[in-house]
């Protein structure tokens, strides 16, 4: 879907005048723009990513690189992409795309409605002879993102096979913050983590996590809530979970940040991803014709 006049059928078929339309967004891609009496936001087909998320009353919960690249087989530098079925490289090639093929492809609008005051988007993505150059599931996987006070994100993968599946998936949230060497996360005091800036070593949490160096962590066994407290923009954004066994937290630094061309200089400070997730030994099994649902909400209070 790459012109006018299919971001136009789109529109007319899925739009909600006054409160939800589909758009041509940067790069030509569609977006579904969202502007509600609950919040303000934005969705792209192109990897059922939402870049944008604004509760009234808020400043903007996610970050997004200035220096994004909106173009076919590209991810989408900040938002939540969507990573499946896969995590970071894919263990036995190398030449594979990181963290899955679903961020970088186009997925299918299904559905736009109103519940309540909120809006749920929800778009599908299927195997099909492009997946499976790299991977041999079949399966169809729905992201389904309701937008209202909270930002509520559901990604349900249906096993279309007659074999069972083993995937890993993350929604690889960026939260916008003032300097991320100020930001505390708290609830994961204790908790066990493995260090991929330390050839994957087991640790153990102590207190708040803090940030102060590249960080990778994958926090063990996580199905509690954990917030972030952001003191320069003087509020807190919470992450509650469903069905995910890991928490990944991540931030570039200065370093390695300079080796990401579609992230501007300076910007590696105004984010920290926090990451629902199942990887590594969390991966999902998924025997044929059953259903894996994992959820993710956010919201945010004034500190």
């Amino acid at each position: 879907m790459d012109t006018l006049a299919g971001v136009a059928e789109l529109d007319r078929r899925f739009g909600i005048p006054g409160v939800a339309s589909v758009r041509e967004g940067n790069g030509a891609m569609p977006r579904v723009q969202i502007t509600s009496s609950l919040c303000e936001a934005g969705m792209y087909l192109h990897g059922a990513q939402v870049t944008s998320w604004k509760p009234a009353g808020s400043d903007e919960v996610l970050f997004l690189s200035a220096k994004a690249r909106w173009t076919d087989g590209q991810a989408i530098r900040g938002g939540i992409p969507v990573c499946f079925p896969w995590f970071r490289a894919k263990a036995n090639d190398p030449q594979a795309p990181a963290h899955g093929f679903v961020r970088t492809r186009a997925w299918q609008l299904e559905s736009i409605l109103e519940e309540d005051d909120a809006v749920v988007v929800t778009m599908v993505t299927e195997s099909g002879e492009h997946t499976r150059h790299w991977w041999p599931g079949e399966f169809r996987l729905v992201h389904r993102a309701t937008f209202g006070s909270q930002l509520k994100l559901e990604l349900v993968c249906t096993n279309t096979g007659t074999t069972p599946l083993r995937f890993e998936e993350a929604l690889h949230t960026y939260n916008r913050v003032a300097d991320v060497q100020h930001v505390r996360l708290h609830g994961l005091d204790a908790v066990s983590f493995l260090d991929n800036t330390d050839s994957n070593k087991e640790k153990a949490q102590r207190g708040d996590v803090a940030i102060a160096s590249q960080t990778d962590s994958a926090y063990l066994n996580t199905r509690n809530t954990v917030e972030l407290s952001d003191p320069k923009m003087r509020r807190r954004i919470r992450l509650a979970k469903a069905n995910s066994l890991t928490t990944v937290v991540w931030n570039p630094w200065r370093d390695k940040a300079s080796e990401l061309r579609d992230l501007g200089e300076g910007e590696w400070t105004q984010f920290l991803c926090v990451e629902a997730s199942n990887i590594l030994d969390a991966a999902v099994h998924l025997e044929p014709r059953q259903e894996h649902r994992m959820t993710a909400i956010l919201s945010v209070e004034k500190l």
